[in-house]
Formats: structure tokens, sequence, C-alpha cells
């Protein structure tokens, strides 16, 4: 192949943001309209090739699509339109489940350490998912205590994601956290362990994180509720 032939066939490759993708990238990323997609919808858009599953392989080695676990892709990080939410992923990756824990503490700034593990809780079996773009963990918690306390923001991207009300999040941290058996125990966990604010601790909505307690109906359960009111009633006498 000449030169000239040669350099003639790299231009009419196409662009995707100023880079030149190879086929079959190019059709799949021009058919697939979001960064995050299941095999079914991968394996649609490569309906006329003889061997779908051998090109899915390929796309995978070479990072134009990368594998999160078995079903579930998104786009490699060339080929992508937007980010990656990780919240909006964990959503998907083990349900049902939403954000919460250390991450969604985190995320709400009442914990100073950050936090790069991506945390949920489950009504289904406790998981970790290690990916090529992060560890995912999901912990359980029983079924009654699943829906009360879930709620939806959105990023700037648009994408939605199910996290836990603050209050919801300290619960769940609680009740799935090491054993906590007197007062002192849980205030230490609290102030010391997690290092949340005793002032970001006497702001909490009390009303919400008593139904969320009463949801677990634990004795760990009334010991926070009582820390929390004898937080309360320090931060008002200062």
């Amino acid at each position: 192949m000449s030169n000239i032939i040669r350099h003639t066939m790299q231009k009419m490759q196409p662009l995707f943001n100023g880079k030149r993708m190879p086929r079959p990238a190019a059709t799949i990323r021009k058919l697939i309209q979001q960064d995050v997609f299941d095999y079914q919808t991968l394996i649609a858009t490569l309906h006329d090739y003889s061997s779908p599953r051998d090109k899915i392989s390929r796309l995978v080695q070479c990072g134009d699509i990368i594998r999160i676990k078995k079903g579930l892709y998104i786009f490699g990080e060339e080929l992508r339109k937007w980010p990656i939410s990780k919240m909006y992923l964990a959503n998907l990756l083990h349900g049902p489940s939403y954000v919460s824990l250390e991450y969604a503490l985190y995320h709400y700034s009442l914990i100073p350490e950050r936090v790069t593990q991506i945390t949920s809780v489950t009504s289904g079996r406790s998981k970790i998912y290690q990916t090529p773009i992060g560890c995912f963990s999901y912990r359980h918690i029983p079924l009654q205590c699943f829906a009360p306390g879930m709620d939806i923001i959105t990023d700037e991207l648009g994408a939605s994601s199910l996290i836990a009300a603050p209050e919801k999040a300290l619960v769940d941290k609680i009740q799935t956290g090491p054993p906590l058996r007197t007062h002192k125990d849980l205030e230490l966990y609290l102030l010391e362990d997690l290092r949340i604010n005793p002032s970001d601790l006497a702001q909490m909505n009390i009303a919400m994180a008593t139904k969320y307690c009463n949801e677990f109906g634990s004795r760990k359960s009334e010991l926070f509720l009582q820390v929390m009111d004898r937080l309360r009633q320090k931060s008002n006498q200062r």
C-alpha cells in the first residue's frame, strides 16, 4: 500500500473528541448514546458481525470498552462523552441498593477522610466488586430498614443516583459497624473513630434519625438516639 493511499485512509477514519477511532468502536459509539450500557445493547449494535462475542472480546482487550461485571460495560476513557458517575454505577452494579455508609457520609462532608471505595447498603447479599475503575462494596441490611431514608440526587451532568439521607447513612454505618455496648463506646465511635463534628451531629434531624433507628429496633439504635440527645443538649448549652 502506498503512503498516499495509507494517508488517505487514515483521514477517512471517524473522529471522536479529536481522536481517531478504529472500527467497530466508531459504530458502537454512534449507536449507543449512554456511556454505561449492558450486554444486550452491545450485542445489538454488532449484529452484522459474524462473531459478535469475539468482537466484544477484542474491544475489551484494546480498551475501547471496559467490562465492569458480567453484562455491564462502560466506554473506555477516550470514547466517553462524560465522566462516569460512580454513584450511578454503584446503583447498577448490585441491586437493590443505594449509596450509604462511609461514602455517603463523606459526600455530605460529615467525615473528614476522603473515601475512595463506593459503599452501599442492599436488602440482598453483601458483596464486593473490584473493578477497573474502583472498588464497590455492599452491606446487607434488613428489608424493613431498606426503603426508609432513600433519596435521589442529580449531579451536574444530569446523572441521577440513589443515596441515603445523611441521618440514614449514619444509622446504617452504626448498625453495620463494630459492637457498641455503652454510651461512651458509641460517643467515642462517632467523635473519634468517624471524627464527626459534634455540631454536625447536633444539627441532624432527630425525628428522621428516630424513624430509621426504630426500623432497626436494636440496642445500638437506642444508644445512638440517647447519645444524639446528649450532644444536642450540650450544643444548646454553649
